[in-house]
């Protein structure tokens, strides 16, 4: 692995960034400003993750938040949770869910050994109860038995993408069979308009479970933005009404569409197959730019 570090300008600790060559492209670590031990991760300058050392509970990016909100909202307070987490990052969620439910069992699978490497060197896990498994997501799915996970996340990009394997009904029903009963999966999705891969997602993981909710900022449900949205799936679904509160109080607040609104915003998408699934599409030139 390549690495080598250059001089943060202009901070007021002049940590250093932290650069190497990992699977998946050119990874880089930018130490944050106003928090003394945290960084966020970027890879090919897309920012993938965001992780305070100090504070494994802060969750700095929007998406993490609401994927936050899920892992809040899936048991009572507390309690220990089994998380598959599918797209490791820097751990970020696993992170979270060790700090806010201690005892849980979590598996964290990415597929990219390099980064996996350089997360475990420079952000290293405190002991605690995450198993990490250098694999592609779908095949670790299939090694996993039938109802091991209380919650699900799919969070894997390749690149700014998620794998075109990783869209389609074959998966989610995958998915839906390591879920445990009253098991959630979450997922983040990233569009822009026209929403037809958001539109697209939403008819596929319908097919598999009954109840649906979305959380996303109004520009990027209109289409006017690119961006991430969460897509939330069960049988029965954690409390809506609470999942929309916070959403909506969070610094950069957000919708929760579901039931009858959510189904006039899938518009008659058709689910996405393994025969003719294609990757998420890729941001614009300036999707991240400051």
């Amino acid at each position: 692995m390549a690495r080598g570090r250059t001089k943060e300008r202009g901070r007021r600790e002049r940590r250093e960034s932290v650069l190497a060559d990992v699977d998946g492209g050119r990874a880089e670590l930018l130490p944050d400003p106003d928090r003394p031990r945290a960084w966020t991760l970027l890879v090919d300058g897309a920012p993938q993750s965001h992780v305070d050392l100090d504070d494994p509970a802060h969750l700095a990016f929007e998406y993490q938040r609401r994927l936050g909100h899920v892992v809040d909202l899936a048991a009572p307070p507390g309690r220990p949770l089994k998380v598959l987490h599918l797209g490791g990052g820097a751990f970020t969620l696993a992170r979270y869910v060790a700090a806010t439910r201690p005892r849980s069992t979590q598996q964290v699978v990415e597929r990219d050994a390099a980064l996996v490497q350089l997360v475990r060197t420079e952000l290293p896990l405190e002991p605690a109860r995450v198993r990490v498994r250098t694999l592609d997501a779908r095949e670790a799915l299939g090694k996993l038995p039938e109802g091991w996970a209380d919650l699900v996340v799919s969070d894997v990009f390749s690149g700014a993408r998620t794998p075109a394997h990783l869209t389609t009904v074959e998966f989610v029903t995958e998915v839906r069979r390591v879920l445990a009963p009253g098991g959630h999966y979450a997922a983040n999705i990233a569009d822009g308009g026209p929403l037809a891969h958001l539109r697209a997602q939403l008819a596929t993981v319908g097919t598999v479970f009954p109840e649906l909710a979305l959380i996303a900022e109004a520009p990027v449900l209109r289409g006017r933005r690119f961006g991430n949205a969460v897509l939330v799936a069960a049988d029965v679904l954690l409390s809506v009404p609470e999942l929309t509160r916070r959403a909506a109080t969070d610094p950069h607040p957000a919708r929760v569409e579901h039931g009858r609104a959510l189904g006039d915003f899938t518009a008659g998408a058709p689910p996405v197959r393994d025969g003719t699934a294609t990757a998420s599409p890729a941001p614009p030139p300036d999707a991240f730019r400051q």
